[in-house]
């Protein structure tokens, strides 16, 4: 998405543990200089799918700008996961892209982190 000439990124992010962990998530992200510098979050509900009402705040929207790392926004969401009683599930959508992460391993850090690379990447290109 280009925005002034400037190409922004736009994620997804569901925890599979509702609304609750989802401004716990915002409220960790945003003290988090590195993504706070670069990103714009909001709670809001997603768009229904098919069959779906779409009443419940269940996304947390995050709008990044060039100054964007996936690498910080990674270590950002798994030092948070890392703090919950029940690490959660967690959804990361960039348009077709869907990046789950279960268990944070090292190796699905890493998958994750080219997939947000890339998706941003093809956001600048467009």
């Amino acid at each position: 998405m280009l925005v002034g000439g400037e190409a922004w990124v736009q994620l997804e992010v569901h925890v599979e543990s509702g609304a609750g962990e989802l401004r716990s998530l915002q409220g960790w992200l945003r003290s988090d200089p590195d993504v706070r510098r670069s990103a714009v979050s909001e709670v809001r509900g997603s768009t229904p799918r098919p069959g779906e009402m779409g009443t419940a705040l269940d996304v947390l929207q995050l709008v990044t700008g060039n100054g964007w790392s996936a690498a910080s926004f990674m270590l950002a969401l798994v030092a948070w996961r890392q703090t919950r009683p029940q690490q959660p599930r967690v959804e990361i959508r960039h348009g077709d892209t869907v990046i789950v992460l279960t268990d944070c391993s090292p190796e699905e850090i890493e998958r994750a982190t080219r997939a947000l690379d890339a998706a941003a990447d093809e956001d600048r290109d467009a």
